[in-house]
């Protein structure tokens, strides 16, 4: 059974090997983070963490059955009731539903536990099963957006009176 866990320092190692080991994987579909994200990985994590117990992200992974890390699910730039969504799952899990379901648990604990009343999210039109799992956990489309040199689309959820 995977399980979300809420980012702690003592996952740096594990999510450092996860995004080493899925880097090309993800940058087929999102902008690659660059050298310097890997250079100084603990140093960004440990701000990261400083930035979540100031209320300013909340930021989840993924774990697998064996403990490995195989997927992340955050929310980022909490402000006014709101955050955007952000997520991405490992190669070596995807399209089982991993990402559909877990993306369903943060917005329940967007709702419950941090007290947030939207979400948004954005996604490139050639990443079709991204924009699956934001329309099967009730996003609507907000409008198009362009992420790097790519067109996209803008989505957005209500968390106070989701669409029945």
């Amino acid at each position: 059974m995977y399980t979300l866990r809420r980012l702690t320092a003592e996952h740096a190692p594990a999510l450092l090997a996860f995004e080493t080991a899925n880097r090309a994987w993800f940058a087929r579909t999102i902008p690659d983070r660059g050298e310097d994200y890997f250079t100084h990985f603990a140093q960004r994590h440990t701000a990261i963490l400083a930035e979540q117990a100031a209320g300013l992200h909340h930021f989840h992974v993924v774990v697998d059955p064996a403990g490995e890390i195989a997927g992340r699910v955050n929310l980022v730039d909490v402000a006014d009731g709101s955050a955007e969504l952000g997520y991405r799952i490992a190669a070596s899990a995807a399209g089982r539903g991993l990402a559909t379901a877990m993306v369903a648990q943060v917005c329940a604990l967007a709702a419950n536990a941090y007290g947030l009343t939207g979400l948004t999210a954005v996604t490139t039109l050639d990443n079709p099963a991204s924009a699956a799992v934001l329309r099967r956990n009730g996003f609507t489309v907000d409008g198009p957006i362009t992420l790097g040199d790519r067109p996209g689309e803008r989505y957005v959820r209500d968390l106070v009176n989701p669409a029945e």
